[in-house]
């Protein structure tokens, strides 16, 4: 995969983006970069990006939200795709037979944002055809060996990562990973889903990290701009008590993969296998504990595509729909390697537990029980 630009900015979001996790290089200056393999070819062109949103609104042409706004998009005979989110002054065009994706705009961050996003699309989609899936869950790497911990929202997922990375564990993921069986050695490879970050200010407080992000905060460094204005001006005002929308969403922090190094001082991983499964609940003025073996992986654990599923459905991704056909087709072979990789992470060690909200006692909790594991 490669992502290529005539603006610097825009490149330089992709390796930010991927840079930690996946690996990403930039090429050296001898103008020979492999680029085998698909192209995300990103630039700022306001007259590109003009003419090929008149394409699409101007013809027959179909709607969908995607991304916080209305993409319109059409798909010719031979599979092209012609899309525009004239809300955000963008335009597509992918071009399969090609392997090669247009994205263009007015102004350089939404042109990136795009680009890397679409980026990763292609990217899993190529995962996704080579047997992997993507398990709901935050994962922490010592020696190779993963820490996977599964729950619901607000159950402790990115707590319980986070606490271990602090810890001197490798962090390869706070909320998504890529999972498949490992051929070789009968084991299961994890691999980290390259995104923001967030982590709400409570969190960072009782991580002792929230007034270290706030003074650069007010230095004038920025985190990630899908953040919500309110979450800027709560670090600003020095305000520790989580916002929320209107429909009673926690606003978080939204940080960047390389952030979660040079701002909050955690090394990444870029790989792992797993070894243990969590399943962890906040309870305040609780003490610490294992409270059972750890319930069954079920496919809601897993992430799909479809609209958003409703409590005890299949997790799914709604804010991306596959308009350009990226993703391999959903079927039964999914639905069945899922339910494999349950049986098999199921077979591991697995552990329901408590946290309560002193830090150093949860601390020192998951590393003993993360370092017992066989």
């Amino acid at each position: 995969m490669t992502v290529t630009s005539r603006l610097l900015a825009v490149t330089a979001w992709s390796t930010r983006y991927f840079g930690p996790w996946w690996n990403a290089t930039v090429p050296d200056d001898s103008g020979t970069a492999d680029t085998a393999g698909p192209v995300v070819a990103a630039d700022v062109a306001p007259a590109e990006a003009s003419q090929l949103i008149a394409v699409v609104l101007d013809q027959p042409h179909e709607q969908i939200p995607y991304a916080g706004s209305t993409l319109a998009h059409r798909r010719e005979v031979d599979g092209t795709v012609t899309a525009a989110q004239p809300g955000q002054n963008l335009a597509f065009r992918y071009e399969p037979a090609a392997g090669r994706l247009r994205v263009v705009g007015a102004e350089d961050t939404p042109v990136a944002t795009a680009a890397a996003r679409l980026a990763r699309e292609l990217l899993r989609g190529k995962l996704l055809a080579d047997g992997w899936q993507i398990l709901h869950a935050s994962a922490a790497v010592k020696d190779g060996d993963t820490v996977l911990t599964l729950g619901g929202k607000g159950a402790g997922k990115t707590t319980t990562g986070l606490l271990l990375a602090r810890a001197g564990w490798s962090l390869l993921a706070n909320d998504r990973v890529f999972i498949r069986p490992d051929t070789d050695n009968g084991g299961l490879q994890v691999l980290p889903w390259s995104a923001a970050a967030a982590i709400g200010l409570g969190l960072l407080d009782a991580l002792g990290l929230y007034d270290g992000v706030r003074d650069r905060v007010i230095s004038g460094q920025q985190l990630h701009p899908t953040q919500h204005q309110r979450v800027t001006d709560a670090l600003a005002e020095g305000t520790r008590a989580p916002p929320f929308n209107d429909k009673g969403k926690e606003l978080k922090p939204q940080f960047f993969p390389d952030q979660l190094t040079t701002w909050l001082g955690m090394t990444l991983a870029t790989e792992g296998r797993a070894a243990c499964v969590l399943f962890p609940r906040i309870r305040p003025d609780t003490a610490p504990a294992a409270v059972d073996d750890g319930r069954e992986l079920t496919a809601a654990d897993f992430f799909t595509e479809g609209t958003e599923g409703t409590e005890g459905t299949e997790g799914t991704e709604d804010r991306y729909p596959d308009v350009f056909g990226l993703l391999p087709a959903p079927g039964d072979d999914g639905k069945a390697q899922r339910g494999g990789l349950a049986h098999r992470l199921s077979a591991l060690p697995r552990h329901g537990v408590t946290l309560g909200h002193d830090t150093q006692v949860n601390t020192a909790f998951l590393t003993d029980l993360a370092g017992s594991q066989p």
